[in-house]
């Protein structure tokens, strides 16, 4: 019989790799396990309950809110706010830090969430997810700051992701190799099922909306034309798939290797920067490509060396196997200049995005 390992003993053994660990970064990843555990049994029973369909609010970006994204909202905020393991947490659902009550102690490390990616398809039974990032407290007050969320990330010390789809998954990182975990709702344990995930060395899919292309630039509509194998001789084109759900995209590329792409368009003038969050969604994605031997940029450079100015920065998006998004880079460098000019003193922070 193969060794049963499940998410709480696994994460233990990595912790024993490091002596200087304490456990409470290790407890801190069984909350986000539990939490996880949580969300999927009402996404599994929504059709069920009265948890389908919008609520009368919008987030911060102007999104009609879903019951289910309130109630994973309030499901990890819940499970995290009196620990004494976090100093502060940010969700994509709130204008400003979640600050830890008074009444609880504060922790060393602060919590950046995507409480459930992709919400819109929740009505038609299309794979959603979680996104979390974790980063070290770094000012000296007692509580946790904007400060403190403002971080690259580079240095981010783990992130992760859970869609909830055909199984619930669980992936995460701690900078040791990237490793998945099925749920099985049998006994209600998150089990190894992928160890030490890497990007397939040949890449199967790109993932892109087409619907979007008479608004991307030229540099981005050649390479998507590159990836179909329109340029290029002799070379195999990719097959296109879009779930349009981010987690549900990022998993198949992760796992079959290809490359997803959410670039600026020119609908967003003043806004040339993309859709997707950088804090609650690109930073954990990009580091879990990196540790899977991939990459991610923002058409420019790493995603993960971009200086965060505010909690709710976008940029545009490209992820998966390496040599693909280091080939949109060189596109983007050869055919857009002019998007570059006007896109890069929001990557380096001399203007400031939202």
């Amino acid at each position: 019989m193969s060794k049963i390992v499940t998410i709480d003993r696994h994460i233990l053994e990595q912790q024993q790799k490091h002596p200087n660990a304490t456990g409470i970064f290790t407890q801190l990843l069984y909350d986000m396990a539990l939490a996880a555990k949580i969300i999927s049994r009402e996404t599994n029973r929504a059709g069920l309950a009265d948890i389908l369909g919008a609520t009368e609010g919008q987030n911060v970006h102007g999104e009609r809110q879903q019951k289910l994204d309130m109630f994973a909202d309030d499901v990890i905020y819940n499970m995290n706010d009196h620990t004494g393991r976090l100093a502060a947490m940010v969700s994509e659902e709130h204008d400003d830090i979640l600050e830890i009550p008074a009444h609880y102690d504060s922790g060393k490390y602060v919590l950046l969430y995507d409480p459930l990616d992709g919400s819109s398809n929740i009505d038609v039974n299309v794979s959603i997810g979680t996104i979390f990032a974790i980063h070290r407290k770094i000012t000296t007050g007692d509580r946790g700051t904007v400060e403190d969320m403002l971080q690259p990330g580079r240095r981010l010390v783990a992130a992760g992701y859970v869609v909830y789809g055909s199984s619930t998954m669980m992936v995460y990182s701690t900078g040791q190799g990237v490793h998945g975990f099925t749920l099985d709702m049998g006994v209600g344990e998150f089990l190894l099922s992928h160890e030490n995930i890497k990007i397939p060395p040949k890449p199967q899919y790109y993932s892109v909306n087409h619907g979007h292309e008479k608004y991307w630039t030229p540099g981005v509509r050649r390479y998507v034309k590159w990836l179909q194998g329109i340029y290029g001789e002799g070379r195999e084109p990719l097959q296109h798939r879009y779930i349009g759900s981010l987690v549900a995209d990022f998993h198949r590329n992760l796992l079959r290797g290809g490359v997803f792409v959410y670039p600026a368009d020119s609908r967003e003038r003043k806004k040339p920067y993309g859709k997707l969050r950088l804090m609650y969604e690109l930073q954990a994605l990009a580091f879990l490509a990196e540790q899977a031997g991939g990459y991610a940029s923002d058409g420019i450079g790493s995603i993960l060396d971009i200086q965060p100015q505010t909690l709710h920065q976008r940029a545009p998006f490209f992820v998966g196997s390496r040599d693909l998004v280091e080939h949109a880079e060189e596109f983007i460098r050869n055919y857009d200049q002019e998007w570059v000019a006007m896109y890069a003193p929001f990557r380096d922070g001399q203007r400031i995005s939202t």
